[in-house]
């Protein structure tokens, strides 16, 4: 049981879905691949460089991308969404050209959809942003853990795991710290899984933070 498999790929046609909806001829595949990367990057850095916030955190937890031959229609599923809305009403539209420009799709349409999530620190890309912005500002990382931890039990989720790998603390040799919280049973299908692997630049190289968040059994 040694080999590793992503948590949501092991669950797909069970309790987890596609984040892309759409079909090409296996020589097309390729195009449609780096167009839907090319489409999630433009939309994190535009977040990144227009939204100031304290805690540095852009709020996206997922993004999904569903394309038919005259449309592409992505929605941003946002923990915060008054961030891109509240503050200016024209960011969607600014982000929409942004996108336009960078797919240069002449023959299609583009369609931005901004959806808030209820329970954002139920959501792993979330929280392993709010990690993220406490190791950079140099707090230990076990507080930052376990400030998580407390953030995700409010939202209600039976169980959570969080690992740090990289030189925490800026020690010479890295290592993996992990703290568990709850039930997370990765071997059962059934249950409902949600999962992440975020990088985070220190000052003292690269970490990599990872979590899997049990959300309830189907």
């Amino acid at each position: 049981m040694g080999q590793k498999i992503n948590p949501l790929g092991f669950r797909l046609g069970t309790t987890q879905s596609h984040h892309s909806i759409w079909f090409a001829q296996p020589k097309k595949y390729s195009e449609g691949l780096e167009e839907d990367k090319k489409i999630r990057d433009c939309i994190k850095n535009y977040v990144q460089k227009n939204i100031r916030i304290s805690s540095g955190m852009e709020g996206i937890a997922r993004i999904e991308i569903q394309k038919r031959i005259d449309l592409i229609q992505i929605i941003i599923y946002m923990g915060f969404p008054k961030l891109l809305i509240e503050d200016k009403p024209q960011r969607v539209e600014e982000l929409q050209m942004n996108v336009q420009k960078e797919l240069n799709c002449v023959n299609r349409k583009l369609n931005i959809a901004i959806t808030r999530i209820s329970n954002p620190y139920g959501h792993p890309n979330i929280l392993a942003e709010f990690i993220a912005g406490q190791l950079k500002n140099r707090v230990s990382f076990r507080k930052a853990m376990k400030k998580a931890i407390e953030l995700t039990e409010q939202a209600n989720t039976k169980g959570i795991q969080v690992q740090i790998a990289g030189r925490i603390d800026g020690k010479e040799i890295a290592r993996v710290e992990w703290i568990r919280e709850g039930r997370v049973p990765l071997q059962t299908i059934e249950a409902k899984i949600d999962y992440c692997s975020y990088t985070v630049r220190t000052i003292y190289g690269v970490l990599g933070i990872k979590i899997w968040i049990f959300v309830d059994e189907e």
